[in-house]
């Protein structure tokens, strides 16, 4: 027994210059006041927020620009004052997972009135429809534009907290390869690891059906081929776009079927120790794979073989793609300190991907054995 329930989600663009494809979907949906929200580098160091602008015209209504990596909940504050003095009917999101997931929350504030960082203690679920929508751009390949869950930090636990609603993620999505040229190296292919952790925990899901699993798959056989390729030859728009479309199928997963302690664990990295959740993957996932193994076996043999690594397990051909890819595998090597381990497994256990993890884990001393042999 289940069920899924799809997003209202009406378009994927794919393939199109991000300003053309923008100025369209705008007059599309019959937008008069675009307010575009982008991350601070994209906005101030390079020329594509500019030219989204120049191709919105008269539509264009305002830019903020000052997200901050892990969504603390003051910026999310801050946005939502800007969304409200721009009074827009549309917003663009240009940028990672980070914006996109500042705009779902703000959607949350902008539908319950919420103007505190209080305010989020309470009001995490939305009940109502979101005043504004928004068309995301995304720059990278965490995915969050393909779900209605969006994280956020209180600074005061430094604990990241899940928000959602019906209607918090993207009214369309927009795939250029060529925006992602700006993108950090680092940052491309960690959050494309993060896509890969996307499929793999779907498919070692308690509770994985068929519908996700075909998607988790074949990102799988994506990514092992698109990922490599964007390493070798950075300019090659064609895997770039293979590796969007890949963390399109693995991201539908989101929040559709239960994670493990791999998100879990990386969500409380991210918080207490900035630890990017691209990087909180490549370094995770191998060791939680293997925790998960008498669990999950059947479903590990078909990650390795969709990873053209059949002979491996396939945590080793995980862990292999990292180092590939030249990604870090160690918390160390993140700048994660030893002492601060105790209070990550502590924050770990309230942490409901955690709770959800296929192999039981019972106590916070289970998710520190995990952390040490990352470490």
């Amino acid at each position: 027994m289940g069920s899924f329930a799809y997003l209202p989600l009406e378009r994927v663009v794919f393939g199109q210059p991000a300003a053309q494809a923008a100025a369209e979907e705008a007059a599309r949906i019959g937008a008069r006041k675009v307010f575009i929200v982008s991350s601070k580098s994209l906005s101030r160091k390079t020329a594509a927020i500019r030219e989204i602008q120049q191709a919105l015209g008269g539509r264009y209504a305002g830019l903020f620009d000052e997200c901050i990596a892990h969504t603390p909940w003051p910026s999310v504050i801050a946005a939502a004052q800007a969304v409200r003095a721009a009074q827009p009917d549309l917003i663009l999101t240009v940028g990672g997972g980070t914006p996109i997931d500042t705009v779902k929350i703000l959607q949350i504030c902008l539908a319950h009135g919420l103007t505190r960082i209080e305010d989020l203690d309470t009001q995490r679920a939305s009940t109502k429809p979101s005043p504004v929508r928004q068309v995301a751009i995304p720059t990278t390949l965490s995915g969050a534009e393909f779900s209605n869950l969006g994280g956020g930090t209180d600074l005061r636990t430094r604990i990241k907290h899940s928000f959602t609603g019906a209607d918090i993620g993207p009214r369309s999505v927009i795939l250029d390869p060529a925006i992602t040229l700006h993108t950090p190296e680092w940052l491309w292919l960690s959050t494309g690891i993060r896509g890969v952790d996307h499929a793999v925990e779907a498919l070692c899901s308690v509770d994985a059906h068929p519908y996700c699993d075909g998607l988790a798959l074949h990102a799988l056989r994506l990514f092992a081929e698109g990922l490599p390729r964007t390493k070798a030859a950075p300019q090659d728009l064609a895997a770039r776009l293979s590796c969007q479309q890949a963390s399109w199928l693995a991201a539908s997963t989101i929040a559709r079927v239960n994670y493990g302690a791999s998100h879990g664990i990386g969500h409380a990295l991210g918080a207490a120790a900035d630890v990017p959740h691209g990087l909180t993957s490549c370094i995770m996932l191998p060791h939680v794979m293997r925790y998960n193994e008498p669990a999950t076996a059947a479903k590990q043999k078909l990650i390795a073989k969709a990873l053209g690594q059949a002979q491996k397990s396939a945590a080793e051909a995980v862990a292999a793609l990292v180092r590939a890819l030249g990604q870090p595998s160690t918390l160390r090597e993140a700048g994660v300190k030893r002492e601060q381990l105790p209070g990550i497994a502590a924050a770990s256990m309230k942490n409901r991907w955690v709770l959800s993890n296929p192999q039981p884990l019972r106590s916070e001393a289970d998710v520190l054995r995990l952390l040490e042999a990352a470490w």
